[in-house]
């Protein structure tokens, strides 16, 4: 009889999806076929599994290794309680076409987000996000990268930090990343943010902040990336990317949901600041709003 794996990742689909870029063409034609019909992998012994993606048994065993399975009986395990939750569509998103309704479009799209939040949410790791608040929170400068879409969810982290009172900056210029990077102390951290790990913008201020002895923290969909490989700390989302939508809503928001669980723990972990410092920052913002001054037309 199967048994759940405990240590198994809670969404086998989703892990396929984020280290799909990093294994072997025999792997990536065993990931496809998984995240192309899961129901029908879970239904496959190895040997139909073996003939339908025209591997060996043993490359599927290794291929269910690599994504975090004792071996294949595990993964299909994994994929039929997935599938019985009835959640095919969220296993299958659809990607959109050219002739889709705009009916189609919304709901595809209102799903995909849904379901980069829900993927997101289930791997992350509470033990590794209370590393990362630990570290920014005692940190005494924050440097963000991220260039692209991920530039304004770079943005976005470094304007909830100063908010309240972190010292933070984000960079989408790589010259200007890799000149704060260069002058980075052990008692500072830089946080990088790279859908595929792989961005040449982003990996370089990484390599030289962490040169500098800054902790390192990575927020990426592929925990194999060559990005995570130079992080102290691994924060992985969920979000992907297709032909109609580059730099999608689904990839931001799920980067977005790490970065406000970060902003959340640093809060609670430094209240008594934290809570001055919004209410501080609050009143300018209103008091300027209010300004008559900002209403009156030049004569």
């Amino acid at each position: 009889m199967n048994v759940p794996d405990e240590s198994a990742p809670a969404n086998p689909v989703a892990t396929v999806r984020a280290v799909l870029p990093s294994l072997t063409p025999a792997a990536q034609a065993i990931a496809r076929l998984i995240l192309d019909d899961p129901g029908m992998v879970a239904r496959s012994t190895i040997t139909e599994f073996s003939a339908a993606s025209g591997t060996s048994e043993a490359t599927i065993v290794r291929t269910a290794r690599a994504l975090g399975f004792a071996g294949y009986s595990q993964l299909r395990f994994a994929l039929a309680a997935a599938v019985a939750r009835h959640e095919p569509e969220r296993l299958i998103p659809g990607d959109l076409g050219p002739d889709d309704p705009l009916t189609d479009v919304i709901a595809k799209v209102a799903r995909a987000e849904s379901q980069a939040l829900a993927d997101t949410a289930a791997q992350l790791d509470p033990v590794r996000l209370g590393a990362v608040v630990e570290a920014v929170a005692g940190a005494r400068r924050v440097d963000v990268y991220g260039v692209g879409a991920s530039g304004l969810v770079a943005a976005d982290m470094a304007q909830k930090l100063m908010r309240i009172g972190l010292p933070a900056h984000a960079f989408a210029d790589a010259h200007l990343a890799l000149t704060s990077a260069a002058l980075a102390r052990p008692e500072d951290v830089a946080v990088a943010m790279s859908c595929t790990g792989e961005t040449p913008d982003v990996l370089a201020p990484v390599r030289v902040a962490r040169k500098a002895g800054a902790t390192t923290v990575a927020i990426t969909n592929n925990p194999r990336s060559t990005l995570a490989e130079l992080a102290d700390h691994v924060l992985v989302s969920a979000g992907r990317e297709t032909a109609f939508r580059p730099g999608a809503l689904a990839s931001r928001i799920s980067q977005l949901l790490i970065v406000d669980c970060i902003f959340v723990g640093i809060a609670q972990r430094t209240f008594e600041t934290s809570d001055a410092a919004l209410r501080a920052t609050r009143e300018a913002i209103e008091g300027f709003r209010a300004d008559p001054r900002r209403r009156s037309r030049p004569s």
